[in-house]
């Protein structure tokens, strides 16, 4: 398998691993312990292996409890990743819009009511088309970077799976480090205008389906 096989196969993992955990498909999650057995030795994929092993142990109504008080209870590990630069300003709907039509240019649909900056959806992006998935992964390292540092705070076991996927990417240059510890004291700018809630309409995906993403903010409750 090349090294770009193995990026991929890591982030349709990741892909996975960090949705929500529909009862419905629980019955898979052996299945997906199994693929990831083909990924390289190393410190990271062990640590994605056994984040898996975990996963896969546990019963569905105590692994929804345990994801909605990771994501949706503390509000620093939000899965939208533009939240962490933009906040609530306008530009993130902007973002929106410049996601929607990079993941249409590759024949990339959006389903259901998924936003394009949920971490997942881009991890699957890039799982399909590394090239131009890694390029938005990078884009996003900012948001990843807090992202990982607030799991590891709170020492969640879904921190290796995002440590897994921040270690695939470059080194952050001294002005996005500079900007990660700006944001880590003083959070996302705020501003409520223009996001109708969370974008323009051409923003929005077209099909609906299942519950709506909850909107994350940055302080915890």
């Amino acid at each position: 398998m090349s090294r770009r096989d193995e990026t991929a196969l890591l982030h349709a993992i990741a892909s996975v691993a960090l949705r929500y955990p529909e009862t419905g498909s629980m019955a898979g999650r052996a299945d997906l312990v199994a693929l990831a057995g083909s990924l390289p030795a190393g410190r990271t994929t062990a640590g994605v292996r056994a984040f898996l092993s975990w996963w896969a142990s546990q019963e569905p109504i105590a692994l929804q409890e345990a994801y909605v008080e990771t994501f949706d209870v503390h509000r620093r590990c939000s899965l939208y990743l533009s939240y962490y630069l933009y906040g609530d300003r306008r530009q993130r709907g902007q973002e929106f819009v410049r996601l929607k039509r990079l993941y249409e240019s590759a024949g990339f649909r959006l389903a259901g009511r998924e936003l394009p900056d949920y971490l997942p959806l881009v991890l699957e992006f890039a799982a399909l088309e590394p090239s131009t998935g890694a390029a938005v992964l990078a884009e996003s390292q900012v948001g990843l970077e807090l992202l990982r540092a607030a799991l590891q705070v709170s020492r969640s076991p879904w921190a290796a799976v995002v440590d897994a996927v921040c270690e695939g990417l470059p080194e952050l240059d001294d002005a996005g480090a500079a900007l990660v510890r700006r944001l880590v004291a003083e959070g996302p700018p705020g501003e409520q205008v223009g996001l109708e809630p969370f974008g323009p309409p051409e923003a929005m995906p077209d099909a609906v389906s299942g519950p709506a993403p909850a909107e994350t903010a940055w302080r915890a409750r």
